[in-house]
């Protein structure tokens, strides 16, 4: 690994650029020769080898993909052959995994506020399982009540996370069982309780602090006579490695296995995660489309940038890993912009870099989550085109193809 210097980003290899996967440099520029650039590089083996590490670490929960983070038929298919569940939350990822063969029972909808006809697109499709988190959310499903059933959504603010989902979200404790009780005047089931403790979570303990709050919540709700609870979805957030390590996956779940084993036997636990299962299976590639030297250093033109790809470092709080593919040449503090007119579409302003020249390439590693999902046209720059590697399951060769057609937007190929 090169070498990090205080003050700048962090360098990797280029054999370190795809993570645990064997695609070489020079298939990295046989693929920029054949599709152009800039692209993005999705390898479903590494969405089922996060996939089955996971399972490995939560064993006995299902675990239903979010599909937010990157809501790509490829991936929606391989999870689905390798028997994994999924988590809905609009009407367009119901519309996508209808489209890949996913049963509907294998399906839950966990946004928290929707409109009416969310509802009736997922009820329409066979989902019958959805989150509210209010009284007026819980009214909407009275008319739905003989077709549908409810998690309540419980809030657990997680101000160490990088992003609080229960800021935005969820009930106090205290108005769970209130909320239940209304439920039931209306007619309408409750299963069980939800939450999301944040995105990339460093620390498992908040996990631990939900699941012995929501136990006790069943508990009171049982001698409070109100209906048996029988469903717990600890939610997602578990995090992956950008810059910094992070806690390895099993180590990281060890005490949330220990909270979950004191759940009583018939309580069903499920899961949410998206960014763990995806976030390592995508690299961005992307090339120098001009330079300048500015203030002593030179700025690097890329073809893709915060509008593109790289968006998720706007609206997802991250700081990808990125390296030239050509390492020769002594490294100097760099700037990396995107290719829009927009001033803020800086991608790195500190980074180090040997001087690079129109048509060098530079990879970002982990780049599956909050990315391609959140990228836009602006400025008709237009997105990168996604190739799919490892489609079936790569046994004794590598495949690679261009995706044309990926979640109902076509690529520019």
């Amino acid at each position: 690994m090169l070498p990090r210097a205080a003050k700048h980003s962090q360098a990797v290899s280029p054999a370190q650029a795809f993570d645990s996967t064997t695609l070489t440099e020079a298939e990295i520029r046989a693929l920029v020769a054949r599709f152009g650039s800039p692209l993005l590089v999705l390898d479903c083996e590494q969405v089922r080898r996060q996939y089955h590490a996971l399972k490995a670490a939560l064993p006995g929960v299902d675990l239903h993909y979010a599909l937010k983070p990157l809501p790509h038929a490829a991936v929606v298919a391989t999870l689905r052959d390798e028997g994994a569940f999924f988590d809905l939350a609009t009407t367009g990822e119901v519309e996508l995994v209808k489209a890949q063969g996913v049963a509907p029972e294998r399906c839950i909808h966990t946004h928290p506020i929707k409109r009416d006809s969310d509802i009736r697109d997922a009820l329409r499709y066979g989902v019958t399982t959805f989150v509210a988190d209010n009284p007026d959310e819980i009214k909407k499903f009275v008319r739905y009540r003989k077709r549908a059933e409810l998690l309540l959504r419980v809030s657990f603010r997680s101000p160490n996370a990088v992003v609080d989902l229960s800021k935005k979200f969820g009930c106090e404790p205290s108005a769970v069982l209130g909320l239940i009780e209304l439920a039931r005047r209306f007619g309408i089931r409750v299963r069980g309780l939800s939450f999301h403790v944040g995105s990339q979570t460093s620390d498992p303990a908040k996990y631990v602090e939900a699941i012995r709050a929501c136990t006790d919540l069943m508990a009171e709700a049982l001698l409070a006579g109100l209906p048996a609870l029988d469903v717990l979805d600890i939610g997602g957030g578990f995090p992956v490695p950008y810059n910094d390590e992070v806690m390895p996956v099993d180590e990281f779940c060890a005490p949330i296995r220990e909270a979950l084993a004191r759940l009583p036997k018939h309580v069903r636990v499920i899961a949410e995660p998206g960014r763990f299962i995806c976030a390592p299976a995508a690299i961005a590639v992307s090339s120098v489309m001009g330079k300048a030297k500015r203030d002593g250093r030179w700025w690097y033109y890329l073809d893709d940038g915060l509008y593109g790809s790289y968006s998720g470092q706007l609206f997802d709080h991250a700081k990808y890993p990125v390296v030239a593919l050509r390492q020769d040449g002594e490294r100097m503090p760099s700037v990396l912009a995107g290719p829009t007119c927009d001033s803020i579409d800086v991608i790195d302003e500190n980074i180090l870099l040997p001087e690079l020249e129109v048509g060098d390439l530079l990879v970002g590693r982990m780049m599956g989550a909050y990315t391609w999902a959140s990228a836009t046209d602006f400025n008709f720059f237009k997105r990168a085109k996604v190739v799919v590697m490892n489609e079936p399951p790569a046994d004794a060769r590598r495949v690679v193809r261009l995706q044309r057609k990926v979640a109902g937007r076509k690529s520019a190929a």
